[in-house]
């Protein structure tokens, strides 16, 4: 994989998604953050179907707090690891509060000091409610990267690097969504769609399926 094939993925990928952004709904960086900590091994959809109803009577860490961990539990009990995550994320408002009045903060390290934010979340917060031009790898993006060859790597730490290394500027804000959708509707896991693929021709994947 060389230069000259990234810039035309990822021109092609830009062209046939002209606006690529997160499926989780939200209105505000908090409601974001609080979001894609809900989304670990979690679908989207499940996610916005919670927060719909969450975030109708409480979207600021100070209305989650007077929730109370149950009564957030009782939102979000149709989510994966709800408990933990429940726990979590009542740390985290407290921490919003007491540490950054009650903001999000736009740094990675203060993002990751939040209980329940890691790096992928952090970059992702950074990125979509800040237009910062992180790339957060999901297993989409990882699976993508090391499929086509983009930015093949052994961990998530790797294929990020690679993905800041070897993604031009014009397109490292987009890429994180550009790939993410890419691999949700096209390059899926268990049978990628590649002859319908827009950069089929210029990705190293050996074994392309046909329809």
């Amino acid at each position: 994989m060389n230069k000259i094939k990234r810039q035309a993925i990822f021109d092609r990928l830009a062209e046939a998604i002209p606006e690529p952004t997160t499926e989780l709904v939200y209105a505000t960086p908090f409601e974001l953050l609080i979001a894609v900590v809900l989304s670990a091994q979690a679908t989207d959809k499940s996610v916005n179907k919670a927060t719909l109803k969450l975030f109708a009577v409480a979207n600021s860490p100070e209305a989650i707090l007077a929730l109370g961990e149950e009564g957030l539990k009782n939102f979000i009990k149709t989510i994966g690891l709800f408990n933990s995550k429940a726990r979590n994320i009542i740390q985290l408002c407290q921490q919003l509060i007491d540490q950054h009045h009650g903001s999000v903060p736009e740094t990675r390290v203060e993002l990751e000091a939040l209980p329940g934010v890691g790096r992928k979340t952090a970059n992702v917060v950074l990125n979509t409610a800040f237009g910062h031009k992180t790339i957060a790898v999901d297993t989409h993006i990882f699976r993508v990267s090391n499929r086509t060859k983009i930015a093949p790597g052994k961990t998530v730490l790797e294929v990020e690097k690679g993905l800041e290394k070897w993604v031009s500027d014009k397109h490292k804000k987009d890429a994180h969504h550009l790939l993410i959708l890419h691999g949700r509707y096209t390059c899926a896991a268990r049978k990628p769609r590649c002859q319908s693929c827009v950069i089929a021709d210029l990705c190293e994947f050996e074994e392309k399926t046909p329809d």
